[in-house]
């Protein structure tokens, strides 16, 4: 395939590379240790989301905005900081989701497709559960009085976000229906009614309403479509349960809802905005569903308004593995897919830098995992990434 540009003129001087090699410098030398403790965390995580997915995606979004790509800088690289992580679970040489999400979110390695857990819970067995229990940041956040949210292009009771607030023996456990009997007997609770009931958390966007509802209660989008009705055996509606356990508490489930929510007039807000997963980027209704990027902005113009603080986790799981849709779409070997749903993630945290000051906010860009995804060859400068 032809490049679709040729490298710009300037790049043939070396003057061009020694003034950008004198710039970092400068700006490395520059650099002072942050003086004063950060009121507010925001936890970026791209599912799946390793080094040859971060290039890929750096060169896309160039090449998004007519360039040839390579030159291209994302958001999260011009952080001040950056370092590498080992992501490996107790029994794991590569970890899932679950796993990993109680290591960041937690603070302890585990064992994989478990949550909320130490590694002495075993997983599927319920009753390894009760007093291996582990806290997560978002937790103690809302112990010390912050306002605390959850952002996720997945199901909101997904591995990632489950790790937040759930204690799980297995991350399939999404609702009742889901456990098998002997879990139920044994007193283990399903993902979403711990999301609910486990942790007060302020603000929930993403999808998952099939895990909220009775079985057979018809999905407010899809009304015609058995397959996206509730799911719950045992009757509860727990969006209506949550609803009345908060005062000023909204719950909305789609775009038009979410717009017109007042971010003073809330102090808890639940968005689901799919029966399951919410979709690709690249396959969104921009009508009817909202972009990580917005659901990001609205949760932070929510949690700013705690003096003390707030802390927002968000992942984007569409990247190429299986925890955000970056994941899915590495999973399924949609590199056009994962690797939008990463550019989606860099410009949520752009976004977000606008709206918060690093003076009292601390910005966390992570990964969970990486995938099997490369790309290589003599390719020529600015050849298209999926050439």
């Amino acid at each position: 395939l032809p490049a679709l540009l040729s490298p710009p003129d300037a790049e043939k001087t070396p003057g061009y590379w020694n003034k950008g090699a004198r710039r970092r410098l400068e700006l490395a030398l520059a650099l002072q240790p942050a003086a004063q403790r950060a009121k507010n965390i925001i936890l970026f995580m791209g599912d799946g989301m390793g080094l040859s997915t971060m290039s890929a995606a750096r060169i896309y979004k160039g090449q998004l905005a007519g360039g040839t790509g390579e030159e291209s800088v994302l958001a999260m690289e011009t952080f001040p900081h950056m370092a590498l992580a080992k992501t490996y679970t107790i029994d794991r040489q590569v970890p899932d989701s679950a796993g990993t999400g109680t290591a960041y979110l937690c603070g302890v390695k585990a064992n994989a497709k478990t949550l909320g857990l130490s590694g002495a819970a075993v997983y599927g067995k319920c009753r390894t559960t009760f007093g291996n229990e582990v806290d997560s940041v978002l937790h103690r956040a809302r112990l010390a009085g912050k306002s605390v949210g959850i952002v996720t292009t997945t199901r909101v009771q997904h591995a990632s976000p489950g790790a937040a607030y759930a204690h799980s023996a297995s991350r399939s456990w999404y609702a009742d229906a889901n456990m098998p009997r002997e879990a139920l007997r044994d007193g283990c609770k399903d993902i979403a009614q711990q999301l609910v009931h486990n942790t007060d958390i302020n603000v929930i966007l993403g999808g998952g309403r099939m895990y909220m509802t009775p079985r057979g209660t018809p999905d407010p989008e899809y009304p015609e479509d058995p397959d996206q009705n509730g799911t719950r055996k045992d009757g509860r509606d727990l969006i209506a349960e949550w609803l009345s356990a908060k005062q000023g508490a909204r719950y909305v489930w789609d775009k038009k809802g979410l717009d017109a929510v007042k971010e003073d007039s809330v102090s808890h807000l639940m968005g689901l905005f799919e029966p399951k997963d919410m979709r690709y980027e690249l396959n969104r209704n921009t009508s009817t569903d909202p972009s990580i990027v917005e659901m990001t902005e609205k949760a932070i113009r929510i949690l700013h308004r705690n003096p003390n603080g707030f802390f927002l986790f968000v992942e984007d799981d569409h990247i190429p593995c299986a925890g955000g849709r970056i994941d899915h779409g590495h999973h399924s070997g949609r590199a056009k897919q994962a690797l939008m749903e990463a550019v989606m993630l860099d410009r949520a945290v752009a976004r977000a830098g606008e709206l918060t000051s690093p003076a009292d906010t601390l910005t966390v860009v992570t990964a969970d995992h990486s995938h099997v995804f490369t790309f290589g060859g003599s390719t020529p400068r600015g050849n298209s990434i999926f050439g």
